[in-house]
């Protein structure tokens, strides 16, 4: 029987990975089904491609590269942005209908960091959404990927030094090998290990702490950006998100007297690259609290912006007629298993794509709208590597298991989202890292989720100046 690809994760990096494949076989395992753990789901912005009139590939790399305070790798992002207009007529064959003028061509918004409109959405700000849905339906209709959800891999395997398969469990917590001519991480972020975050609880980086434990080499890990507008909602762990393109349509921030918080502060103003009005966010938090001003948006907000009207007025909130409370929020994570621009890690047979995998494209710091965008074009490169890969055959020989450790359980997985969301938020300090380093060795003995944030907070103190999202006040 022919050994397929496997791929952990089912968000549009392992969906567009598994599509570009054909016709090899794919087995894409995803922890929940149809997608609905996917952080690509929940993303509002749209996706970066130099399409507008005098735009170029070279004007959206330098963007990406100064909101990455060109920590970026190069190579990436030429790749980034000279296939990014390819990855919309890619999407647009998978029937993904993006937002048009009257005239028929594509509507470009604005977003933080970019010098211009470049910027494509799908049904206003429901873009991850209409972008699953298609890549979803296709992956049902091609013969060559079966799906299986409900599957949680907590480990790999490895013969002779080299990925051969990966270890997991189904729903009723049965444990199996499952074997394949290569392995592929596109597992999300790791957004679920703070107290406040734009993503799903459970991207929590799995697939980092799988990576660890097999020996895979990570890097950039203390960088970590935070939205500077989710929904204030005291109490809540996931937050819905306030997009930006409202700001790109002109909406404003304000801080507890109503004045605008980013008068002065960048020339961008609101529309400055993300940790730098994270910052300010952040503080003014700490000061009495933040709104977003989207009141001149008017009565098309709920034609524009359905998911943040809908999210506003189910909690009270009608941005038409009031600011909208706003807090920063863990969001994308710049770091994570050290990669090639083909996705290869340097661990033989592991690859990894999409938000768990770095090969420096974001640099400290994400540019706005590049993250469905990354998985789309290296997703696609990574599939067409793969796809072209000899069938491995009958895999012979004993396999050895690199299995990340027990999970926290309730409370110590509580006291850990604490611990980094005042250690490691867009703020930082050597001594409230080293103090939260300690307090972390305890939960590193006790669960995967504390090993993995205890790497994060070394690789944050041994950067010891600020760059990018890696904020430091000493």
């Amino acid at each position: 029987m022919s050994a397929p690809i496997v791929i952990v994760g089912g968000g549009i990096a392992g969906l567009a990975t598994a599509l570009a494949a054909a016709p090899a076989p794919v087995l894409l395992l995803n922890r929940v089904r149809s997608g609905a753990g996917a952080a690509s789901l929940l993303a509002q912005g749209g996706i970066a491609a130099p399409i507008g009139s005098g735009d170029t590939p070279q004007a959206h790399a330098h963007d990406t590269c100064e909101a990455g305070s060109h920590h970026n790798d190069r190579t990436a992002v030429d790749l980034l942005t000279g296939n990014a207009v390819a990855a919309i007529d890619w999407l647009r064959r998978y029937d993904v209908a993006f937002d048009r003028n009257g005239d028929g061509t594509l509507q470009l918004g604005r977003e933080g960091g970019h010098d211009r409109p470049r910027i494509v959405h799908a049904g206003g700000d429901a873009t991850g959404a209409k972008v699953m849905e298609a890549l979803v339906t296709a992956a049902r209709r091609a013969t060559h990927i079966r799906r299986r959800a409900g599957v949680d891999v907590d480990g790999l395997l490895l013969r002779g030094g080299r990925v051969c398969g990966v270890h997991a469990l189904d729903a009723e917590g049965n444990a199996e090998e499952i074997h394949g001519r290569a392995v592929v991480l596109a597992t999300g972020g790791i957004g679920g290990l703070f107290a406040r975050t734009s993503n799903p609880a459970d991207a929590d980086g799995n697939g980092l702490a799988l990576a660890l434990a097999a020996g895979a080499a990570l890097r950039d890990l203390e960088f970590v950006q935070f939205h500077p507008t989710a929904l204030a909602l005291p109490g809540l762990h996931s937050l819905p998100l306030v997009t930006e393109a409202l700001r790109g349509a002109g909406a404003r921030l304000l801080d507890a007297e109503g004045k605008p918080l980013m008068a002065g502060a960048h020339p961008l103003a609101d529309l400055a690259p993300r940790d730098l009005v994270a910052r300010r966010v952040w503080q003014a938090c700490h000061d009495g609290g933040a709104w977003l001003d989207a009141r001149g948006i008017g009565a098309v907000f709920p034609a524009r912006f359905p998911t943040v009207f809908g999210a506003c007025m189910q909690h009270g909130i009608d941005p038409r007629l009031q600011p909208i409370p706003v807090t920063p929020a863990a969001h994308f994570h710049m770091g994570g298993i050290a990669v090639d621009a083909d996705g290869r890690s340097m661990l033989p047979g592991l690859h990894a794509v999409g938000e768990v995998a770095c090969n420096g494209v974001h640099g400290a710091n994400r540019l706005a709208s590049n993250s469905l965008l990354e998985g789309v074009v290296f997703g696609r490169r990574l599939g067409a590597l793969l796809g072209a890969l000899p069938d491995a055959g009958n895999m012979q020989g004993k396999c050895t298991l690199a299995r990340r450790r027990p999970s926290l359980d309730a409370a110590g997985l509580a006291g850990l989202r604490k611990l980094m969301m005042q250690a490691m938020g867009p703020v930082r300090s050597g001594e409230s890292l080293q103090a939260a380093l300690l307090e972390c060795g305890a939960l590193a003995a006790r669960g995967w989720q504390g090993a993995l944030a205890q790497a994060m907070m070394e690789a944050a103190l041994r950067r010891t100046q600020s760059l990018g999202a890696h904020f430091r006040i000493n």
